[in-house]
């Protein structure tokens, strides 16, 4: 499939640039793959869109405050993003201006500390980083970082970002993007959720380049994924399974848990549960074998993101639900509103 069929002409005023003043108050388009009729709630109506016995399936990733300012010797400023460890262990990174630093230079923080610049990944992109020997990664970015908002976010990370960009639900250190769709949720939500009966279900996966890499083949089937790690516990295998028997729905809370979850289906999804490195691409055609319906926000053009809520759900139905969304002013983007596929 040309890249190009997952393309769209978005108003750049629709980009969200703030989160919205109360979580569960954004918009909430919701589509209906069976009719293909669409329908506008807010978020916090989300008990009554689903019945007792549904699963919600959270990303609990924690987002680092991944985004670091460095220096060169030379003075010259350096902004390290940090993407998480990789498959061997060592962190990777996204360092910009990529081109003006060597491999193995070392960049300064703030306190003079160095971290070691390796060459280029495979994928092109990230670099490999060194910590000073003994330091903490996670100590160095809560010293010394920031949240790692998106670039279309065209302003310097706020106090409020710390919070707002990071789930309520927020459990294990490890993601260098929100799991977006989770923003929308309140502690208050979440129990309105429990009280009519709707099981949550936690699962892991932390957000690194494989998520946000843009699509740069011309093709989809071209575009390879490079591996995020996942976990899907027994518990929540089970409570799944428990619902998959009592003809409940499974209903992901982003991309991520949709990954996470059709991984561990396609490692069989074991009792003892499942943990590894996945570089699942969820394209068109796809047989889900666990999700049945899909809670996400609104994704970049010709994002794989954007491929994946289409292989859901169809290309030619979340195109046009997008155009609805557009032309009823709904915010995109990782602040913006959210989409209940059903």
């Amino acid at each position: 499939m040309d890249i190009a069929a997952f393309d769209y002409e978005l108003p750049p005023e629709l980009i969200a640039q703030e989160p919205a003043p109360v979580r569960d108050r954004s918009r909430l388009l919701v589509v209906d793959r069976r009719t293909e009729a669409f329908g506008e709630r807010v978020f916090a109506d989300l008990p009554a869109l689903l019945d007792p016995g549904d699963v919600l399936v959270l990303n609990d990733s924690r987002v680092i405050a991944a985004r670091l300012a460095a220096r060169r010797a030379t003075g010259r400023a350096v902004e390290v993003l940090l993407l998480g460890p990789g498959p061997g262990g060592n962190w990777r990174a996204l360092v910009r201006p990529s081109k003006a630093v060597r491999p193995g230079e070392a960049v300064l923080l703030p306190d003079g500390r160095a971290l070691t610049v390796g060459a280029h990944e495979p994928d092109g992109e990230s670099r490999g980083i060194v910590f000073p020997p003994g330091a903490d990664p996670f100590e160095i970015m809560e010293r010394f970082g920031a949240p790692p908002l998106p670039p279309y976010i065209r302003r310097a990370p706020e106090p409020q970002d710390r919070g707002r960009y990071q789930t309520v639900y927020a459990r294990e250190r490890g993601s260098a993007a929100a799991p977006t769709a989770g923003l929308h949720f309140t502690e208050e939500l979440l129990a309105a959720c429990e009280a009519r009966g709707i099981r949550v279900a936690r699962v892991t996966l932390h957000v690194g380049i494989g998520t946000f890499l843009p699509m740069r083949a011309d093709t989809v089937e071209a575009h390879r994924m490079h591996a995020e790690h996942c976990t899907v516990p027994a518990a929540a295998l089970a409570e799944i399974g428990a619902a998959k028997a009592r003809g409940n729905r499974v209903v992901a809370v982003g991309t991520t848990a949709v990954r996470a979850l059709e991984s561990a289906f396609l490692n069989g999804a074991p009792a003892e549960g499942f943990s590894g490195w996945t570089d699942l691409f969820i394209r068109p055609p796809f047989d889900f074998k666990a999700v049945d319906a899909l809670l996400t926000n609104f994704h970049l053009p010709r994002s794989t993101l954007l491929v994946l809520v289409s292989a859901f759900a169809g290309r030619e139905l979340v195109l046009r639900a997008y155009a609805h969304a557009i032309e009823q002013r709904f915010r995109f983007y990782s602040y913006g509103d959210a989409m209940l596929i059903i």
